[in-house]
């Protein structure tokens, strides 16, 4: 299990990237109980995450340089499989959001922008390609010590060669 220090940022799947504001203990029933407060970067809440829960809910360092090349060459080549199924390719891409890994997002997004060259997208499939969008782009920015909008461009050519178009963010 990974441990955290105050100050450093960690991906909270499907939530998006935080920082580890403190490590505290909390008792329940008499039992002590370690605790990250984490505060979430997108809309400054601020979440307890127990030690005990950190890898069934997926809490993870940023990616790293090697992650983030493979991810842009899966965007510009990598090949999506994607079930017909509304049903269950949504819960297959809730799955992978849940999960967290940059690849799987990466896997999402893409997909998601090939369903809608096919037909258009439901309300909650719009919503998911959008969380999608701006976890990759957060991610790579932050990872990178770049600014988000040189991230949606990095992003932006790799999709280019899918002949696919990335979205700009949603007001």
């Amino acid at each position: 299990m990974p441990g955290f220090q105050v100050g450093e940022k960690v991906v909270y799947p499907n939530q998006g990237i935080g920082v580890i504001e403190n490590i505290s203990i909390r008792y329940f029933g008499g039992r002590p109980e370690k605790f990250y407060l984490l505060r979430l970067m997108c809309n400054h809440m601020t979440v307890m995450v127990p030690f005990s829960h950190v890898e069934e809910i997926g809490l993870r360092r940023l990616s790293r340089n090697g992650e983030l090349e493979r991810v842009l060459t899966f965007l510009a080549t990598g090949a999506c499989k994607s079930r017909g199924d509304w049903k269950n390719r949504f819960k297959e891409n809730c799955e992978k959001m849940r999960v967290g890994g940059l690849l799987q997002i990466a896997e999402v997004l893409k997909s998601l922008l090939l369903l809608q060259l096919q037909k258009p997208l439901s309300f909650r499939e719009k919503r998911m390609l959008e969380r999608a969008r701006q976890m990759l782009i957060t991610e790579i920015a932050l990872s990178r010590g770049m600014s988000e909008a040189e991230a949606f461009e990095l992003v932006r050519r790799a999709l280019a060669k899918a002949s696919l178009t990335l979205p700009p963010p949603q007001a």
